[in-house]
């Protein structure tokens, strides 16, 4: 149960974690050094969803609210049905501060070894000024799309800390 994980060659300390009223599960959120739950660039985020059992149709669901957001647009979303997982990455165009930004966001949809399931998510922020710098970004996450899917699937999922922690 370690307040610090590590995620594509990254540090990520532990500065949120509550239980959820609406699913009643605990979530997990990492940030680097330095940022926090109200401004990051970068963070996971590590979710128990204690009543729900299926992470494909959970992970299905998501992805048509994903699709039918105005400013959301889905990049990949890949089922495993022998291992009862599922992985899709998105883009949300938003904006804070008055700064302009894409949110690039990778999950992971899980059976939890305990009970109901658990969800990975990993986010970054890419920040622009002017419609040009969109095209570079849009290129790096493409080239990098299927290299994150990748690292969830791969990487072990950290256990959920049922603490309560706001920074």
């Amino acid at each position: 149960m370690s307040e610090e994980i590590h995620f594509d060659n990254e540090a990520y300390k532990l500065k949120f974690s509550a239980l959820a009223p609406q699913t009643n599960g605990w979530g997990n959120e990492y940030f680097k050094a330095g940022e926090n739950v109200a401004l990051w660039t970068k963070m996971i985020g590590i979710y128990s969803y204690p009543k729900e059992g299926n992470p494909i149709k959970f992970a299905q669901n998501f992805d048509k609210i994903v699709e039918n957001t105005d400013n959301s647009i889905l990049l990949k979303l890949v089922e495993n049905k022998k291992t009862d997982k599922a992985v899709m990455s998105f883009l949300v165009n938003g904006s804070e501060n008055s700064k302009k930004f894409f949110e690039y966001d990778v999950y992971k949809f899980e059976k939890n070894p305990k009970k109901g399931m658990i969800v990975t998510k990993y986010a970054s922020k890419y920040f622009f000024k002017t419609n040009s710098e969109i095209k570079s970004i849009a290129e790096k996450i493409k080239k990098d799309n299927d290299k994150y899917l990748e690292l969830l699937i791969v990487s072990s999922t950290p256990s959920v800390i049922e603490k309560n922690i706001t920074e």
